[in-house]
This record gives structure tokens, C-alpha cells and sequence, in this order.
């Protein structure tokens, strides 16, 4: 399988949750904490609580948390935060927080809104904090915390003991609260509140009472005083704009000057809804203010509610600016969340898409600052790619007829280029071919109509006419577009291809990366990977396979053997028309050899016994996995110590990862040493378009390890033969331009034969619509004579049996050099 950075696994989608923001803190490290609510309160409290809004019956359209300062002084809430957690929470239940920000004046009132219902005619007055918490009208507990990190406690004594806690509110039914009892009365159409002077004895039930909700904001305004910023408000609240636009949110770097501050009655019209997955909606303003480098739309999260806005509304949105980071090294999402907004008119003219094309989108793809992030730099969309989609971020663009190079995947996205000349391989996609050329014109494709069937596209063929929609930006891929119009599929007719059989004095030696393979699969899978050896390869003569699992795959049992999973493939084999083939490999100890945990994934040699034979050496299979192989000078040539056998097995290169398999085989009278790799995966590499720039290959320093070993063995077999004949092949999970490569051929001791094909054909693998090489065979200086070819059956296609190509060479043995 793919063993590609984070993000290569299942695909993780965004739900709501606490966002991991620029400025968040976790528990804070203070000289002295505030008291816990143990100590009654002489400053900073819970003023009033209220989880009806927008229910049935109630008048606000949004719950709030009301705090207050009874002391003389400001009080500082910068990394404070507030948490809810249900009345009756249960093992799994989740304490939920809202970050804040800014301080308490003396004797006054700080408001933060938390979520909207789908009733309700009148608006807070403009929160001076806001979330996202649907809290309970009848019961739950509150909690003014210092830190942002989520409570654990669960009951009244453990909440007691902590000393983060400033000041608790249980009320309803609520077990966690303080005192004698929780707080009663609460309901749709009341909050519990404390009495204006605050007072507080740590007693919920005596401290509290029940009462028309009646939220105060630090500027001291009430419900429909006016600055109302309540979604469906019916006009409770100010339809005037506030007095900032998207592009004084987006800023002229990758971060909002306005970060963890709350804006009020952002105006713009909805261009996308989306309602799964992230869900939430942008909006753009049509009065563009001529900067490029200010964006003019941006994402608006609801969290876990629908959006209940359209495309075409003309809307004023009010709530917390924040930067969305999907995972810890990409860039982040400039985004509005908690909000609320006010439909001012519907069917409104979108603003004019910016065009995506070849004169357009730079050619020079990121700036870059030494390794370290990017967030801070100005933009500078004329001269770098992602600056330019940067600066469009939420904003509409369009794409025209575009070329699919990366085919549709099954999350039903789909990559294409904005650019058709830019780096084209020879069947339509885009080549990698440098890590200073990525393919500035990629960009995926997604739909925000999910109930239409998403096009099943293969590399090469076409999304006609235009696609359009906003512009976003996730872990998985970098900038992608979401499209409310999309392009027409148009069918190139893109084929699976078919090398040519081998001659009679040809040995043909093939890869192939099986993707997981184990007996408990279904048949269609074991049937298509046969049919890819027995007719995409032309039933080769070897066929060095990895990702081979144990006999119950994933399942960890201690199971380590693949008969059964190789009985099943071969016979597949045979049935498309291959040869009967035989097997080698050299069992892993359980849970050794990384992989899917319980996968006990290994390489394997299939041969075929009609063609080649293979030289097993006494006491192979009394070896064990530690058991190391190595060279024998002999009168004949060299010699393994144990075949099949592995390679050092113990160095530390080795360590959860796949081990090398040797085999020595004779072909025609002459001895051929094949050397079977699965080197280290690129998991946690920093992305190509992350905020690091450049960005850090951390799994390199493996890999690099791993080469120079299979490097010194090659280099002990030929110093044992200079003339040995040998073939170094798989899945090494990394570049022909890469030092993997370079630390694997030092002393041009191998020969990398994907640089005998012509540039445009040099690719194995596609990912996030690169054409890349990840598989190789490589081979010895005394394999002279040879036909080398990279099989595109996988890789390319919706519809594929692996995630990789194979590839196989056909060796003249006999023409090939000897000294």
C-alpha cells in the first residue's frame, strides 16, 4: 500500500470539535493559581447561565455564559476558558471548551454566546467570547477554568480538588455543582442567575436563581439594545454592516491580524454550503478592495449544525476569527466559528470566479524559510503558487476543461491540472521529477453536491467546460476546490498496459507491490492481482512481491506463516493463465517487521520452476528471523550462507520495518542473486505544501540507513564476483533523485534502470497528483544486456487491484558481461 505522509491512511474528516488555534493554550503554568471554588469568590464568577436558546418557547436565539467581576480590580482571562459538561455526564462524556480572551472590568460583565437554535427573534448583544457549545436548557454544569485544556473531573469532590477551577455552576439535575444542590429552574425560557452583587458562597442551590434570561457584554448592552448578532434574528438585531470586511480578516499573510478576536456583522454572499463532514458555508464580499494579497472570502464553521443559509444570500456574520490548523504541520484555514448570522436577502448574484490557468498560477511554487513555517511571511500571489491560492482562500475560482492527473479516489475527490503543459507524462498525468518541482497547476476537486454520483475519472481523461466553486484548504492535498458547478467527464480511454512475453534467453525478473495481501481477502482481489502478473507481466520467470501478510492478516493471533495466502495467489495465478509457480521467503517474528499490526507483512519470491530454479542452501530453513545471510567467496564464484536469507536483520536500519530477502537462482547454467526490498515508509514527512518550508523528510534517515546496508552486501558480493549477476528490487518508498538512491548506488555498485526510460515514463506511483517513482529495479554492472519496463496497470485508474505499478526487466544472461 501507499506508505505516504500522514494523511495516506483512512481519511480523517473534520467534525466538530475544539480547534487547535494560534494562541491556544493548554493547562497554564501560572506563579500562583486562582482559587478553587472551594474558596468563595471575591472576584471573577459565573453570573449567569442559560442553555435555551433558539429552543421552543425561547425569545434569544443562542445559549450564553455570563461572567462577572465582584472585585475591584480588571480581571485577565487571556488562556481562561469556560466548559460544559452534561447534568448527568456518563463514562464517555467529554468536558467541552470555549477559549477566552481579553479581561473582566471591575463590577463588570463579560458574555460569551455559545450555540444557536433554529428559534428564537432576538440576538445577544455582541458577545465579547464565542463557541459553540449546545448546552442544555434543563441541566448541566459550568465551569470557569485557567487553562484550555479539557477537565477530566466527573463528580462534585473531584471538580472540588482542582485547582484550575475558578468557579462552577451546576444546574438543573447536575451532579458536578457546588454546595448543597445545583441551581433550579432553569428551562427554555429561563436562566439561572446570581443576584447583582455577585455574591457567592459556593452554595449553587442558594447562590442562584432562576429568571428571564438577561445577557450584559462587557460594553454593558442587553438583548436588543442593539450589536445583536442572532442567525434567523428577524430583525432583533443591526442589519447595517460592522465595520469590518473578509479581506481585513484574511490579512496579507497566511494569518489573520484578527485571530482569536470576535467580529460582528462581516458582510458578504454565501458561495458554497457544505454539510457534512466540516460543515459550514463561505461567504464573499463582492466589494473586492483591490489588494491581491487580501483574500475576499473565507469559511464560516456552524460545528455539527447544518447550515441553515443558501447560496445567494446576502448575510452579516458575526463570531470568533480563528486559524484552523487540519493537522500539525499544514498551513491553516482562516475561519469565523460560533457564529451567527442575519439574512439580509436571498438569490443574489455570486461574485466573479478568479480564474485558475497557466496565466495565472506562477510557476515557482512556495517561498521558503529555511525549514521553519511560512504562516508569518507576506504573500506574494504574483510570484508563488501558494501565496496565489493562499490569497484565495474561501474565495470563488474556475477551472476550464482540465486534465485529471490523479485519478478518483474513494473519498470522491479527484485531482486535475489547471496547467496541461506543465511536466506532462506520457498517459496524462503530471511528473514529479524534482523536489523543487511539485506541479503547481494540481488541484483537487471535490463536490459539494453529494447527492449526484461523483465522475469515476482515470488519469488522461477530462473534466469538461468549467468547474467552479470556493476555494479550500485541507491536510489531504493542500488547496482544493469545492465545486458547485462541475466539469462534464470526458473518457480518454485510458488502457491498462501489457508488457511483451520474454524471449527464450531472457529472464524476466518483475516487482509488485500487492498491497496487503492475506488469505481472508476476497477472490476478486486475489484474482486481479493474478491477472496483472499472468498477463500485465507476461507471467514472469521471478516475481519479487511485497506487502505478502500472514495467513489471517491484520488479525494478531501470533499467526506468521503465508501458505495459505500464497496458495490462494498462485492458484489465481495459474487460472489467468500464469505458470504454477513456487515460493521462498523467510518468516518474520510476530509484530517484527512493521506493517499493518498482526499483517506480519514480508517479501516473497515467486519463480517459476519450468524456467528457473532456485538454490536453497542447507539450513535456510532452520534459520530463524535474526538469522543473518552473507557471502562465500568460492572457486565458482559467490554464494549465500542461507538462501532465501535476509540481510543483517538486527541493525538497527531494521527496526519495525521490512527486512531485505536474498535468493540465489540459476537461469540457463548462470547464477543470478535477486534481492527483494520493502524499504522504510514516508509516514510524518512534513507535507509539500505545509507551512514548513522546506519541508523536513524526517523517515529519509531510515531509508538512507537501510540503503547502505543492502549497499555494503552488494558491494561484499561483488568483491566476492565482479562479475555477479545481480538484481536489487521493490518498493523503496522513495525517488530516483533521492539520497536513498544515493546512498543505495554508492560506489556504482547498481545501476537505477528507470533512468534508461525516457522521462516522461518514469513513474510507478500517484499521489496527490504527482507521477512519481517509488518503485525500482536496479541492477549490477555485469547485467549488460536488458529490456527494462515500468507497467501501468494500477496507479493511474480509479478502479485498481494496488495502489502501485509493477515493473519488470528481461535479462540476456548470456550476452551479459564477464571480465
Amino acid at each position: 500500500m501507499s506508505d505516504r505522509p500522514a494523511g495516506s491512511g483512512a481519511r480523517a474528516r473534520r467534525v466538530a470539535h475544539p480547534l487547535i488555534s494560534v494562541g491556544a493554550a493548554g493547562a497554564l503554568a501560572f506563579g500562583v493559581l486562582p482559587a478553587a471554588f472551594a474558596a468563595p469568590s471575591a472576584s471573577a464568577v459565573i453570573g449567569e447561565v442559560y442553555g435555551g436558546g433558539g429552543n421552543s418557547g425561547a425569545t434569544l436565539v443562542r445559549d450564553f455564559v455570563e461572567l462577572g467581576n465582584a472585585g475591584t480590580g480588571a480581571y485577565d482571562l487571556a488562556g481562561y476558558s469556560v466548559q460544559y459538561l452534561p447534568g448527568s455526564p456518563s463514562a464517555s462524556s467529554q468536558w467541552q471548551v470555549t477559549a477566552l480572551s481579553g479581561s473582566i472590568a471591575p463590577g463588570g460583565r463579560y458574555l460569551i454566546a455559545e450555540a444557536a437554535g433554529t428559534g428564537g427573534t432576538t440576538a445577544l448583544p455582541t458577545a465579547d467570547a464565542t463557541g459553540s457549545i449546545a448546552m442544555s436548557a434543563a441541566s448541566g454544569t459550568i465551569a470557569l477554568v485557567a487553562g484550555t485544556t479539557p477537565l477530566t473531573c466527573k463528580t462534585a469532590a473531584d471538580c472540588a480538588a482542582n485547582g484550575h477551577v475558578v468557579d462552577l455552576v451546576g444546574y438543573g439535575s447536575a451532579v458536578v455543582r457546588e454546595g448543597s444542590g445545583p441551581a433550579a429552574g432553569a428551562s427554555n425560557t429561563a436562566s439561572v442567575a446570581r443576584a447583582a452583587s455577585l455574591a457567592d458562597t459556593d452554595d449553587n442551590a442558594a447562590d442562584l436563581a432562576s429568571g428571564a434570561p438577561s445577557p450584559v457584554n462587557s460594553a454593558g448592552e442587553t438583548a436588543g439594545s442593539g450589536g445583536g448578532d442572532g442567525e434567523g434574528d428577524g430583525g432583533g438585531g443591526s442589519t447595517e454592516p460592522g465595520p469590518l470586511r473578509v479581506h481585513d480578516i484574511q490579512g496579507t499573510t497566511r494569518l489573520s491580524p484578527l485571530t482569536g478576536q470576535t467580529v460582528t456583522r462581516v458582510p458578504g454572499v454565501v458561495t458554497g454550503v457544505r454539510k457534512s463532514g466540516s460543515k459550514g458555508y463561505w461567504i464573499q464580499d463582492p466589494q473586492a478592495d483591490g489588494d491581491p494579497r487580501t483574500g475576499e472570502g473565507v469559511f464560516v464553521y456552524t460545528g455539527s449544525a447544518d447550515p441553515t443559509v443558501a447560496v445567494g444570500d446576502s448575510v452579516l456574520v458575526s463570531g470568533k476569527v480563528t486559524e484552523y490548523y487540519p493537522s500539525s504541520t499544514s498551513q491553516s484555514v482562516t475561519e469565523i466559528t460560533g457564529p451567527t448570522a442575519t439574512v439580509l436577502s436571498g438569490g443574489n448574484p455570486l461574485p466573479e470566479p478568479v480564474t485558475l490557468d497557466a496565466s495565472t498560477v506562477p510557476d515557482a511554487y512556495v517561498p521558503t524559510a529555511g525549514g521553519g513555517s511560512i504562516d508569518a511571511l507576506p504573500l506574494e500571489p504574483a510570484v508563488y503558487a501558494l501565496d496565489f491560492y493562499e490569497a484565495l482562500e474561501g474565495s470563488r475560482v474556475r477551472a476550464s476543461d482540465t486534465r485529471v492527473v490523479g485519478a478518483t479516489t474513494e473519498y470522491d475527490e479527484v485531482w486535475v491540472t489547471v496547467k496541461p503543459e506543465e511536466s506532462p507524462t506520457a498517459r496524462g498525468g503530471s511528473l514529479y521529477s524534482g523536489y523543487d518541482q511539485p506541479g503547481t497547476g494540481r488541484m483537487k476537486v471535490m463536490s459539494l453536491d453529494t447527492a449526484a454520483a461523483f465522475p469515476q475519472a482515470d488519469v488522461g481523461d477530462e473534466l469538461s467546460g468549467t468547474t467552479s466553486g470556493p476555494l479550500d484548504y485541507s491536510s489531504f492535498g493542500g488547496y482544493n476546490l469545492q465545486a458547485t458547478q462541475l466539469g462534464t467527464l470526458v473518457d480518454n480511454g485510458l488502457k491498462a498496459e501489457r508488457t511483451r512475453r520474454q524471449k527464450g534467453d531472457e529472464l524476466a525478473v518483475a516487482t509488485y507491490n500487492v498491497e496487503n495481501l492475506d488469505a481472508l481477502d476476497g477472490q476478486e482481489k486475489f484474482d486481479r492481482l493474478a491477472e496483472g502478473v499472468a498477463v500485465g507481466l507476461a507471467s514472469p520467470d521471478i516475481v519479487a512481491l511485497e506487502e505478502i501478510q500472514d495467513d489471517n492478516g491484520p488479525t494478531n493471533d501470533g499467526t506468521v506463516t503465508s501458505e495459505a495466502t500464497l496458495t490462494r495467489f498462485t492458484d489465481a495465478i495459474r487460472a489467468a493463465g500464469g505458470p504454477r509457480y513456487r515460493w521462498r521467503y523467510a518468516t518474520p517474528a510476530d509484530n517484527q517487521d512493521g506493517g499493518e499490526p498482526g499483517g506480519n507483512i514480508r517479501q516473497v519470491f515467486l519463480f517459476n520452476p519450468k524456467r528457473v530454479s532456485f538454490t536453497d542452501r542447507a539450513g535456510a530453513e532452520a534459520a530463524t528471523p535474526t538469522t543473518a545471510t552473507s557471502v562465500v567467496k568460492t572457486r565458482k564464484g559467490a554464494r549465500l550462507t542461507y538462501s532465501p536469507g535476509r540481510i543483517n536483520p538486527t541493525s538497527d536500519a531494521w527496526d519495525s520495518s521490512r527486512k531485505p530477502l536474498v535468493g540465489e537462482f540459476v537461469f540457463h547454467g548462470e547464477q543470478v542473486f535477486v534481492i527483494a526490498n520493502h524499504f522504510g515508509s514516508k509516514g510524518g514527512d512534513q507535507p509539500l505544501h505545509g507551512r514548513y518550508q522546506e519541508p523536513t523528510r524526517g523517515s529519509e534517515t531510515k531509508r538512507h540507513q537501510q540503503a547502505a546496508e543492502v549497499n555494503t552486501f552488494v558491494k561484499d558480493l561483488l568483491k566476492a564476483d565482479r562479475n555477479a549477476k545481480a538484481v536489487v528490487l521493490g518498493d523503496l518508498n522513495d525517488f530516483e533523485f533521492s539520497r536513498t538512491m544515493t546512498a543505495l548506488t554508492a560506489g556504482k555498485v547498481l545501476n537505477p534502470l528507470i533512468g534508461t526510460l525516457p522521462a516522461a515514463e518514469r513513474y510507478t506511483y500517484v499521489y496527490e497528483g504527482n507521477s512519481q517513482t517509488l518503485d525500482h529495479i536496479l541492477t549490477s554492472p555485469a547485467v549488460t544486456h536488458f529490456d527494462y519496463d515500468v507497467v501501468h496497470i494500477n496507479a493511474e485508474f480509479a478502479d485498481q487491484a494496488s495502489d502501485h505499478d509493477p515493473q519488470i526487466v528481461r535479462i540476456d544472461v548470456g550476452r551479459c558481461r564477464r571480465d
